[in-house]
């Protein structure tokens, strides 16, 4: 049986995955899906987020372990948390067995301002250092990965609410995870045949040249959505599971 880890991006935790998990299960039915949050986050938002990727990643080793979920891993990351599965694999390559890296981006491949689209740094700072709104940030963060829109998207808007009073992030980690994302510069070229890179065509977040970027670097496949947005899991959930599905199926490493 292969494990599958999910790993969510930049103040983000396991709950907003959604039924994602439960549908790769289905698509994936020898499957085990394991779903983690980053330190800082979710059920561990009284934690101190790590200033630096390789520790995010530490950490997720660590807690698979206390699962007791041994390698190899799939890893199914989005945007900070591709940066954690890259940096993972190149510290324990013999633990990876594949990933799959969802509208996530890193240097030195790509420029600052794809990475994080400049129209957006007066909303997000002001998000980052104004008084904390778990409504107006929400709706903020929302707008800004998927590409579906508020209305459409008002159930998901609800729950992420709930999420943010529940579970809320600190300002001093939210900073920590920008600083650590910021500072991460991949390594070499990780081992072929071992990363997919899914992007949206319409992430307003991050631009989806970045993951066409990493593809050719790292000879990498690549599937782009023409509708999706930042949160691919979100916008194309059957989209995602069919491109993971089909990609299990050429034979990549068990």
């Amino acid at each position: 049986m292969s494990t599958w880890v999910l790993l969510r991006g930049l103040m983000r935790e396991s709950r907003h995955w959604g039924a994602f998990p439960e549908q790769l299960r289905r698509t994936l039915p020898e499957a085990r899906v394991v779903t983690l949050d980053l330190p800082g986050n979710g059920m561990l938002n009284q934690g101190r987020s790590p200033v630096r990727v390789a520790a995010m990643a530490e950490h997720c080793r660590d807690s698979l372990r206390a699962l007791g979920c041994e390698p190899p891993y799939h890893l199914l990351a989005l945007s900070l948390g591709g940066m954690v599965a890259v940096a993972w694999e190149h510290r324990y390559p013999q633990e990876i067995a594949a990933a799959v890296l969802l509208s996530t981006s890193m240097r030195p491949y790509n420029p600052f301002y794809q990475r994080l689209r400049p129209a957006n740094y007066p909303a997000l700072l002001g998000m980052a250092l104004g008084r904390r709104d778990p409504r107006r940030d929400e709706r903020l963060i929302l707008r800004l990965t998927s590409s579906g829109g508020i209305e459409a998207q008002s159930t998901v808007l609800r729950a992420w609410i709930t999420y943010a009073r529940e579970c809320p992030v600190s300002r001093a980690n939210a900073l920590r995870q920008l600083w650590a994302a910021a500072r991460f510069s991949a390594p070499a070229a990780p081992r072929p045949g071992r990363f997919l890179l899914l992007a949206g065509a319409r992430d307003r977040l991050v631009h989806p040249d970045c993951s066409a970027q990493l593809a050719r670097a790292w000879n990498a496949p690549l599937a782009v959505h023409a509708q999706a947005g930042h949160d691919l899991p979100l916008d194309a959930a059957d989209w995602v599971a069919a491109r993971i599905r089909d990609w299990v199926a050429t034979g990549i490493p068990a």
